[in-house]
Formats: C-alpha cells, sequence, structure tokens
C-alpha cells in the first residue's frame, strides 16, 4: 500500500515454508538502485506472534542477511554455517595454531596434553561468549598485541622452565581469555544472528575445538615419534621450535603494535 505523500512504499510478504525446509532465510533487497541513500526496513515474522523477531535495514551497500528460522531446521542451519566458519578461523590463524605448538612443543603425556587443551577451551570459551554477547570486549589494538605477547612467553617459559613444575595448563586458561577475544572479533564481523544467538555461539567454539584438536592431535603424534626416535633431537626440535615460536610471536608484536593494519 501507498502511504501519505507517496515517499514510503509498505509491503507485507508471506511465505509458507515447508518441515522439509533447511530452516534458514536469505534476505536482500535493493528497490531503488538509482537513489544511493534509500533504506528498505524489514520486519521478520514467525507464524502468528504479533512482534518481530528480527529488524534489518538495507542500503545500496548492504550484504545480503540469512536469517535462521527458530525451528530444529532452523538450528541445523545455524551449526552448518558456524561449525565450518569457526575450523576454518582456527586453521587459518597461524598465531592461535603457534600458541598451541608451543604449549605442545615440551611433550608430555596424553593425559598431561589434554588437560592443556580443556584449561585453553575452558579460557577462550569464557571471553568468546562475554565479547559475542557485547557484555565485555577489549578493543582489538589490545587484544591483537597480547596475543602475540602470549606466543612469545610460551616459546620463553619452554627454555627457562627446565625440570620446574608443568604450569602449561595454567598457562593456556590464563591466555586463551586473551585468545577468546580475538576468535569473538572474527565471529562479530562474520555476523552473530541475534534469533540464534545459543546456537551461533556453540557451534562456532565447536568449530574451533574441532580445528584446535586436528591441530593438537597432528602436532603431538609428530612430536612423539621423533621423542620416540631420539631423546636428543627431542629435546633439540623443542628447543629450535620455541626460539622460532618466540621470533613469530615478537615478529607479530611489534607489527601489531607499531605498524596496524589500517594504519
Amino acid at each position: 500500500m501507498l502511504l501519505p505523500m507517496k515517499e514510503e512504499l509498505a509491503l507485507r510478504l508471506m511465505y509458507r515454508i515447508p518441515n522439509e525446509h533447511p530452516g534458514a532465510l536469505a534476505v536482500d533487497t535493493n528497490l531503488f538502485p538509482y537513489d544511493p541513500i534509500h533504506q528498505t526496513f524489514i520486519n521478520i515474522y514467525e507464524n502468528d506472534d504479533p512482534a518481530p523477531r528480527q529488524q534489518v535495514i538495507f542500503n545500496a551497500t548492504t550484504e545480503p542477511h540469512t536469517y535462521y528460522l527458530g525451528t530444529t531446521q532452523g538450528a541445523i542451519a545455524v551449526m552448518k554455517t558456524f561449525i565450518p566458519s569457526g575450523t576454518h578461523h582456527i586453521l587459518i590463524g597461524p598465531d592461535h595454531i603457534l600458541f598451541l605448538i608451543g604449549l605442545l612443543l615440551l611433550g608430555g603425556t596424553w593425559m598431561a596434553l589434554v588437560r592443556i587443551v580443556t584449561a585453553f577451551t575452558i579460557g577462550h570459551s569464557i571471553t568468546l561468549s562475554l565479547a559475542a554477547l557485547n557484555i565485555f570486549s577489549p578493543p582489538a589494538s589490545i587484544i591483537e598485541p597480547a596475543i602475540a605477547l602470549s606466543i612469545v612467553f610460551v616459546g620463553a617459559d619452554n627454555l627457562v622452565r627446565g625440570d620446574g613444575r608443568d604450569l602449561r595448563a595454567w598457562v593456556a586458561l590464563t591466555f586463551g581469555l586473551v585468545h577468546g577475544f580475538g576468535f569473538a572479533n572474527v565471529l562479530r564481523e562474520f555476523g552473530l544472528p541475534r534469533e540464534a544467538l545459543g546456537w551461533s555461539l556453540f557451534s562456532f567454539n565447536l568449530g574451533v575445538e574441532i580445528g584446535q584438536l586436528a591441530v593438537v592431535l597432528a602436532v603431538a603424534t609428530v612430536l612423539t615419534a621423533i621423542r620416540r626416535r631420539s631423546d636428543v633431537l627431542g629435546a633439540r626440535v623443542a628447543v629450535a621450535g620455541s626460539v622460532l615460536v618466540i621470533a613469530a610471536g615478537t615478529y607479530w608484536f611489534v607489527q601489531r603494535v607499531f605498524f596496524p593494519t589500517g594504519a
């Protein structure tokens, strides 16, 4: 229907979605491409609920928006999207991977490695949730250099700890809190669907864990095979690897503090 003054146009569209539908609705519009300042306001409703489930504003440059239905199919659609995203992020994030490798270089029993990985998971899960839900979120200008410093710390600890007490689980927990904020920055850029906050957070974190476990299993298996072949060689690999970890962390710290992207 046309509203008074003909300055606005209101359209009402209704779709019946069958039960076998995957549960996601892609929304995109550019009604008046010749008007660069035009905005399209979209309210999304489900069933007979009078309150909109979500409101989206489109302009000429807005990317398509995906709405996840509040059904079992919608939850499955969220998982299909965010689990691969979390896995992809950890596998293409050299800083997160190098932090994990640094924690694994000194080896240990599989139970000790499980404690380390579990501690890291707990740490980054807490801050990922806090930041993604906008409860507490430090700026990236602080978090990214801090992640680099965590890598330097792990490498240095490997070189100076010697036969002292193994505190790697506590290190993983502490710095996992920092890395979680880094994961959250990526998740927010990816787009956190308000109608499926819980499922998207869970799915992204699960994807991170899948990628993380793949890295840990591969690295730990290789390091264990080297130590079984020669304890001396294993020690040399640990020292050389720790030096490389320190060097990479230092490089990233300098880059992120003095030459930040977009500066």
